[in-house]
């Protein structure tokens, strides 16, 4: 026989930890902060264990609260999770990925099209993830760019974020040396800011600051160096399929480590779930697939 003590009283426990704060939780699930509280002193009763330290203004789990917490919030996530592919239409096989915008258009949404050959019966959602966005409840996984250190998330390698400047020919021609790059030439991006520093430093370059025109994403930066505004630095992957096209060129050949690589990240129950497993194996694949002979070329004109 399981031992399940107060259902309900656990329930409200994670939602308040993982919130923070009896009023979140309660509107999670749809009762009044002071049911919450109620309920999670009950369950501390029950258990003979405190989980929360009541601070004046917050909400503290204690070492066993988070321990407790850290086993909980996977088992109500797989719960949910078997409870949405139980009640879906027979038909209906959907599979969320959080993806920043830059990764969805520069790399996986032009290769999806060879994932849904292989598994047609999979319904691929795209929704918002960039690197600062929390991890979602309703992902399947995400990719994201970092140090691999996420908690509660298996992350898995694909690739490493090496940045290499980018132009077009036409910009590329004139470079002859490190030093011929112009400040006021070389796009930037916001929340980037020190890709080109790390890439100057890297070249033996410190008279030049990259001083051109700023972008949000990584993908502005690489269309505007496409329509010749500039030059871009660019990361893996974001830059093969260009390279390849020859739509952008590499006027040096000094690719710098940016320090952090691209995750598949996910939680680990859904290693079970077959449509994930698919997914992963086939992305993994394609991330060590090259994207042809002329990736990461030099720019010889």
């Amino acid at each position: 026989m399981r031992r399940l003590l107060f259902l309900n009283g656990i329930k409200a426990f994670e939602a308040a930890a993982r919130s923070g704060s009896f009023a979140a939780a309660g509107a999670e699930m749809n009762v009044s902060a002071a049911a919450i509280s109620r309920m999670v002193h009950l369950l501390e009763e029950r258990l003979g264990v405190a989980l929360f330290e009541r601070k004046a203004n917050r909400l503290v789990t204690t070492a066993a609260g988070r321990a407790y917490q850290s086993g909980l919030t996977p088992i109500f996530d797989a719960l949910a999770s078997l409870t949405a592919q139980v009640t879906a239409p027979a038909s209906v096989r959907v599979l969320t990925v959080g993806v920043g915008p830059t990764f969805a258009m520069k790399w996986l949404i032009p290769r999806l099209a060879d994932f849904r050959k292989q598994e047609p019966d999979i319904e691929v959602r795209i929704t918002t993830g960039g690197a600062a966005a929390p991890f979602g409840d309703d992902w399947s996984c995400g990719i994201k760019l970092g140090d691999g250190e996420w908690p509660g998330l298996v992350a898995e390698p694909l690739f490493a974020g090496d940045l290499l400047p980018v132009c077009t020919p036409r910009l590329a021609g004139p470079l002859k040396r490190h030093a011929d790059l112009k400040g006021p030439s070389l796009l930037r991006v916001a929340h980037s800011p020190d890709d080109w520093p790390l890439w100057l430093r890297a070249a033996g370059i410190s008279r030049v600051t990259a001083r051109g025109p700023e972008f949000q994403f990584y993908g502005q930066a690489l269309q505007a160096a496409i329509d010749g505004l500039g030059i871009a630095m660019g990361i893996r992957p974001y830059i093969d399929d260009d390279l390849a096209a020859g739509r952008l060129v590499a006027p040096f050949a000094l690719s710098v480590p940016k320090g952090m690589r691209w995750y598949l990240v996910y939680r680990d129950f859904r290693t079970g779930q077959r449509d994930f497993t698919a997914f992963r194996r086939w992305i993994i694949r394609a991330a060590t697939e090259p994207t042809s002979r002329a990736r990461g070329q030099r720019y010889a004109g």
